[in-house]
């Protein structure tokens, strides 16, 4: 997961998820071009779904911007809203009310005729569904009240959206999401299994035929080889044409290949089996030489809107054993704001940036990328943590630690400071932070025990069973702010350094909330109520403050983004908002 579904990051998923698609790479790709088939489009990824049930998706890595479509889409280049499933729309004088009109005649990738009924069953019977864990509800409450949205037929082609109270980013998740379909998953949220959970919570795994996947987007699937690749095909029902009354998308398939490893990824593009390779800063002067001979262009779309971060694990709850999440010495020294700064300040991120990334970016300060109107600079104030170890030491001893005669940190109990920094394997640059991080730390006297997992067992260990210490990780980004609330609402899907119960999880033993984590949801919440752009500015300004001073995450660099792709593909508009493929129902493979 950076143009499909408009919820960022997690939500707004073609402009997101195939920007992350074409900035990860291929796997091995015996056999894809063996076909006489040369119309097809080679995208790589570094870890396969997790599911093929779009709700219950927590993966930056999934097939859905390719699958599903949403009301209105938006631009990746300047990030206008545009149309989608809907061809208009008719927003209020008080902006509390939106009414979508549907294009005339969509259909499902089944042939099945797609109406009003779709979008009000997703809504109420999936989005707004408390026995369904989306991480899609944190975004959609409203206000203070928390309530959702009221949906309301006017006809088979007109659905009404209305809120009681302001709501700013009212457009972008009332008709960004996708709509899914009522004929097919009517049953399976109405039926339960034996455990009395519902049906719908084990629809549409990654065992299911990939041809009976259904949606409304551009392809369907048209298998799915675990560890290998899943291959699309165009779907023949998909609404757009282009001015001369040609179906789009141009292109008959997309292969989404499997490969974990970075320096694979490359091996692989570099012996042309690639048609798009997320450009890692250490290799981009060796394929910037290459461009005319490799017959690929190499794109600059500027500083990236994601964030990269360590997140220490502030979780002070018990799983169903009564066993704590995290060892209690441990917690104590992650609860103390001092120790996180002082780590803040003993990452050297000039070094990382310079090293790792060649010079190509800039250390990173805070959530909201600076393309975004609402960003907070250095400049206006954010606080930052340039590389400073006395600073750091100070803080440290400030807070009651110590160092013992062969440079150790130990706490006031004399336990030594060691702790675990958790990653996914197989991206180079992270894998390179870690090493930073730990000879950094090292010099403070802390060991720092580097772990590397399968993306989707990071993702398990992380969000499911919550026994972590620290983890290096990062969030796609955009340029409305409220996309990432589920991360700093408390009782976000997202909140990772300290996650509370989802779904239908009994609450969780000793879990807690600092003040400082409720005033940052509070502000979030009043900044979505507030229509005034500079006081909205104001707010989510203040919310960065608060993360700067806390710490939850440490932020590393922001990077450049380069993409190098085929020149055989044509018409790319490449951007670090909508990455390369934002508007792949224009593209052609041009052989």
């Amino acid at each position: 997961m950076k143009n499909f579904p408009i919820l960022h990051s997690k939500l707004r998923w073609l402009a997101v998820l195939l920007a992350v698609i074409a900035a990860v790479s291929l796997s091995a790709c015996t056999g894809v071009r063996s076909t006489n088939l040369t119309n097809r489009l080679i995208v790589p990824t570094p870890s396969g779904p997790s599911t093929f049930n779009y709700p219950l998706n927590q993966s930056a890595y999934s097939v859905f911007g390719y699958l599903n479509e949403g009301l209105i889409n938006e631009n990746g280049l300047t990030s206008k809203l545009e149309p989608g499933l809907a061809e208009s729309w008719e927003i209020s004088k008080d902006g509390k009310k939106i009414v979508f009109n549907l294009r005339e005649g969509l259909k499902w990738s089944d042939g099945e005729p797609m109406t009003t009924d779709d979008i009000i069953f997703t809504y109420e019977k999936i989005y707004f569904n408390d026995k369904i864990p989306s991480g899609l509800k944190d975004n959609l409450r409203v206000g203070m009240s928390r309530q959702f949205p009221k949906l309301k037929k006017l006809d088979s082609r007109r659905v009404e959206f209305s809120v009681t109270e302001p709501f700013a980013p009212f457009i972008r998740y009332a008709g960004g999401i996708p709509i899914l379909p009522a004929h097919i998953l009517q049953e399976a949220v109405t039926n339960t299994e034996a455990n009395g959970k519902l049906k719908f919570l084990s629809t549409w795994g990654t065992d299911t035929d990939p041809k009976k996947i259904v949606g409304n987007g551009q392809y369907r699937m048209l298998s799915y080889t675990p560890n290998q690749r899943v291959v699309l095909e165009r779907n023949p029902y998909f609404w757009r044409k282009d001015a001369e009354g040609n179906a789009q998308p141009y292109i008959q398939q997309i292969v989404w290949q499997i490969i974990e490893n970075t320096d694979n990824q490359l091996l692989n593009f570099r012996s042309g089996d690639l048609d798009t390779l997320d450009v890692q800063s250490e290799v981009f002067p060796l394929l910037k030489r290459e461009e005319k001979r490799g017959k690929y262009t190499v794109f600059n779309g500027g500083p990236d809107t994601g964030s990269v971060f360590m997140c220490f694990n502030l979780n002070k709850g018990r799983n169903p054993q009564n066993q704590p999440f995290v060892d209690p010495i441990k917690s104590r020294w992650f609860a103390s704001k001092e120790f996180r700064q002082a780590i803040a300040y003993g990452i050297n991120r000039d070094a990382m940036t310079n090293n790792i990334y060649r010079g190509l970016g800039a250390p990173l300060h805070s959530p909201i990328p600076a393309q975004s109107p609402f960003y907070l600079s250095p400049e206006q104030g954010l606080k930052t943590y340039s590389y400073n170890l006395d600073k750091a030491k100070e803080l440290l001893l400030s807070a009651g630690f110590k160092f013992n005669t062969n440079s150790e940190l130990l706490d006031a109990e004399g336990n030594k400071v060691r702790f675990t920094l958790l990653m996914a394997a197989g991206k180079k640059a992270r894998e390179q932070m870690g090493t930073q991080i730990k000879q950094d730390l090292g010099k403070l006297g802390m060991q720092i025990d580097t772990q590397f997992l399968s993306f989707n067992t990071y993702i398990e260990k992380l969000r499911l069973t919550k026994n972590w210490d620290t983890y290096l990780g990062g969030f796609s980004g955009g340029t409305e702010p409220h996309s990432g609330y589920n991360i700093w609402s408390v009782k976000g899907t997202l909140h990772t350094f300290n996650q509370g119960p989802s779904g239908e999880e009994p609450p969780i033993q000793g879990w807690k909330v600092a003040e400082w984590e409720q005033k940052i949801d509070d502000l979030y919440v009043k900044a979505s109520q507030e229509l005034d752009e500079a006081k909205r500015k104001e707010l989510y300004g203040e919310t960065q403050q608060i993360i700067a001073e806390q710490v939850p995450f440490i932020y590393m660099v922001n990077p450049l983004t380069f993409e190098a792709i085929r020149d055989r593909v044509s018409g790319i508009k490449y951007s670090a908002i909508g990455g390369a493929f934002w508007n792949l129902y224009e593209l052609k493979i041009t052989e």
